[in-house]
């Protein structure tokens, strides 16, 4: 219905509307894996990589042979570990994990039905190769609908690093910079000592400082960010503050120090972010370690999250959680906490059901003033798949509300509807990080 040359939406034609928004609107991926053609062997693409993705190999050894062990399986090449997956999940069986099912999307978005129709792997393969690299990366962001992402950099990871220094190599707009400091955060002043020393720099709080600094300066990061351990606390426990003065000289600084003296006054110094990622339970099952495969998953202490945020009212945070019996009580906190912002279905929560879950509490609870999703892909075209699934869902979990605004009295234009799912998709990340 058209008014004063506006589209009015009905309750007719809402449910429609919103699909067609979230299925066209242009994302922004808050937080990725995925790096540039440049960087080498570190840019993760093609379909090798999706069948070795840690979600998958650990789907395979739910089904694999007894006497194929993780060490045999690791052993192998990259292409013959893809071959097993393939047998096994997608040849024996039907693909019907949310894992599989990716797969499956990906290679349909791409054109390769009849490939894919005939199981025919060698075809995929030999289909991936003949792409030229640079217009595949351009290819697989328009068809994803993604504006840009933002990357994971670790500094102290000299093969990344070396890509950055002595000059940056070029990096392509679609991709964006975070900087890494997980070992701020996990206290380990063991490895921080070890990248200060290398790059000539005191060993000490100044120093750490400083590191932070340089990277910042390297990377122009969007914000800085870390998953912590699965039992991060702040302040850190009595027992570490009442730790004798010999024990702690001897193990460094501690994650509340180090939070406190120095990742949270470069980041107000600098205007940046903390993005945190809550609640992986790290090298649960070691033997999957090699694929990245090996992490479970914990409550996390959300106490510690909302004190973080009360002692440094000048910094901002983003947050992610991944147990999915901490999403209410997080909603609740980013709802009372000004200077945090809620992103995504990161990891076991990147799941059909649970994303439809979780869109309607944040919705109920914060409006449109949180990130609805973001993708977490660590292979490049794991974008097609992450996307296309959970912008179905979450143009679905959004229709009741509109449907009972309209059918209140409520007059909605499709103008207005485009911009709250804008917000909802990238829009309100950027409004925050602007603030």
């Amino acid at each position: 219905m058209e008014q004063n040359g506006k589209t009015i939406l009905t309750p007719e034609t809402v449910s429609q509307a919103i699909h067609d928004e979230v299925r066209d609107v242009e994302v922004i991926d808050v937080h990725t894996h995925l790096l540039p053609p440049t960087h080498g062997n570190l840019m993760l693409w093609g379909i090798d990589e999706l069948l070795t993705y840690h979600y998958l190999v650990s789907e395979y050894f739910m089904v694999a042979p007894a006497d194929l062990t993780h060490e045999k399986f690791f052993a192998k090449s990259k292409s013959e570990q893809a071959a097993l997956v393939w047998k096994g999940l997608f040849v024996e069986r039907s693909p019907i994990s949310e894992a599989c099912q990716g797969v499956v999307t990906t290679l349909h978005r791409l054109g390769l039905e009849k490939l894919l129709a005939e199981r025919d792997l060698t075809g995929i393969r030999a289909w991936f190769q003949k792409q030229p690299l640079e217009e595949h990366v351009e290819r697989i962001f328009r068809l994803a609908k993604v504006r840009y992402a933002v990357m994971t950099n670790i500094p102290y990871v000299e093969e990344e690093a070396k890509h950055w220094q002595p000059e940056a190599k070029p990096v392509t707009s679609r991709l964006r910079t975070a900087l890494r400091i997980d070992n701020y955060l996990k206290g380990d002043w063991f490895s921080i000592s070890a990248a200060l020393k290398k790059e000539g720099l005191e060993e000490n709080l100044d120093g750490a400082k400083e590191y932070l600094r340089r990277w910042a300066k390297i990377y122009k990061p969007e914000y800085m960010m870390a998953s912590t351990p699965h039992d991060w606390r702040y302040p850190d426990p009595a027992a570490a503050a009442s730790m004798k003065p010999l024990v702690k000289a001897f193990a460094g600084f501690g994650a509340s120090e180090l939070l406190e003296k120095v990742v949270a006054p470069v980041c107000e110094e600098l205007s940046l972010p903390i993005a945190l990622k809550l609640g992986a339970w790290r090298g649960m099952s070691p033997d999957l370690d090699p694929c990245c495969g090996g992490d479970g998953v914990a409550s996390a202490d959300l106490a510690s999250l909302q004190a973080l945020c009360a002692k440094f009212p000048k910094v901002k945070f983003l947050v992610t959680v991944l147990s999915r019996g901490n999403q209410h009580e997080l909603t609740v906190v980013v709802q009372k906490t000004r200077n945090l912002h809620l992103y995504g279905c990161w990891w076991y929560c990147n799941n059909p059901s649970i994303i439809e879950e979780l869109t309607k509490m944040r919705t109920e609870m914060l409006g449109t003033a949180y990130t609805a999703q973001h993708s977490d892909c660590r292979v490049l075209e794991q974008l097609l798949y992450k996307w296309d699934h959970s912008r179905q869902i979450i143009g679905e979990a959004l229709v009741p509300y509109y449907l009972r605004l309209l059918r209140r009295g409520w007059r909605l234009t499709r103008d207005e509807l485009k911009r709250d799912v804008q917000l909802l998709l990238g829009g309100s990340y950027e409004a925050f990080m602007a603030r």
